[in-house]
């Protein structure tokens, strides 16, 4: 039997970074920890850390182990908060994977229907590449997946695609540079400063299709896999961005930043991915019902 105390030094030494940091969050000396992790390595008959340079890096197995460990020690939290409460209902854990290229808006619409059904729920979301997620799906260490689009031909990982809707997109800028592109969109982004999603983003394409189709020539200031860090950017200046139309009243808001222009002929979809072809967990049901209504 696994050991877990050794299992425990373990996750906060990966969690923390190094074995110094979990020494110092532990009170527990280095050589402790460091003794107690080479016992679990020589358990699992694998290597939980590799060296490069000063740093120490998690190993596939580590990577592995750390997955397991963070459900381990959630449950664990769960079950101590539960008796400390007096209450024998324990909330139901939704295991989501969000591809990196989901804008974080979004993701937050789309999940935000699980926490309304009067149930107890603990949400655990990991965010990675599509690919990445749909290993863990694959491993039922994840529950639902949501992508920008379903799952690749030729990946050799079994998911079932669960089409929630789409969106058009807006065009949006800081006030500084909205006050020259007001007019006779699309045409005022011609040589119009300009933040996009980066290739691993489907939208990548879909736009510069559009543009070409549009006789459009923007100067392209920046590309971003992070949707939160090119809003970050645009929001500073640096060029005008776009977001799906469903959230744009919510990032003008947000980011003080004003709207150009809309158009529905690129458009951004999202999609649940699933282990089953049949969705029987009531928060995914919950979740894809009420994003189908909003992206209607």
């Amino acid at each position: 039997m696994i050991n877990y105390k050794h299992l425990h030094y373990f996750w906060v030494a990966a969690k923390q970074g190094g074995i110094a940091r979990a020494s110092e969050l532990l009170h527990i000396t280095p050589q402790t920890i460091s003794g107690q992790i080479s016992l679990l390595e020589q358990h699992f008959g694998s290597a939980l850390f590799s060296k490069v340079g000063r740093n120490l890096e998690l190993t596939e197995t580590g990577r592995l182990a750390l997955s397991y460990a963070d459900e381990i020690f959630t449950l664990g939290d769960e079950l101590e908060d539960s008796l400390r409460q007096g209450s024998a209902e324990r909330p139901q854990l939704l295991k989501v994977g969000i591809a990196e290229v989901v804008p974080k808006t979004i993701a937050y619409r789309l999940l935000e229907p699980a926490y309304n059904m009067g149930e107890p729920l603990r949400m655990l979301c990991k965010e990675n590449t599509l690919e990445s997620l749909l290993a863990e799906l694959a491993l039922n260490r994840l529950d639902l997946v949501l992508a920008d689009g379903p799952v690749p031909p030729g990946l050799g990982v079994r998911g079932f695609n669960h089409a929630l809707g789409e969106s058009g997109v807006s065009f949006v800028a800081s006030p500084s540079i909205a006050k020259s592109l007001q007019a006779n969109f699309p045409a005022c982004l011609d040589g119009a400063p300009l933040l996009i999603p980066s290739e691993i983003n489907l939208m990548h394409v879909r736009l510069l299709q559009w543009f070409d189709k549009q006789n459009i020539h923007p100067q392209i200031m920046g590309e971003f896999d992070d949707s939160a860090l090119m809003k970050t950017f645009g929001q500073a200046g640096v060029g005008a961005f776009i977001v799906p139309t469903a959230i744009a009243d919510e990032v003008v808001n947000q980011y003080g930043v004003e709207l150009i222009g809309s158009t529905q002929d690129v458009r951004e979809q999202f999609f649940a991915i699933t282990a089953e072809r049949r969705i029987a967990n009531p928060a995914v049901v919950a979740i894809t019902e009420s994003a189908r209504e909003w992206l209607a």
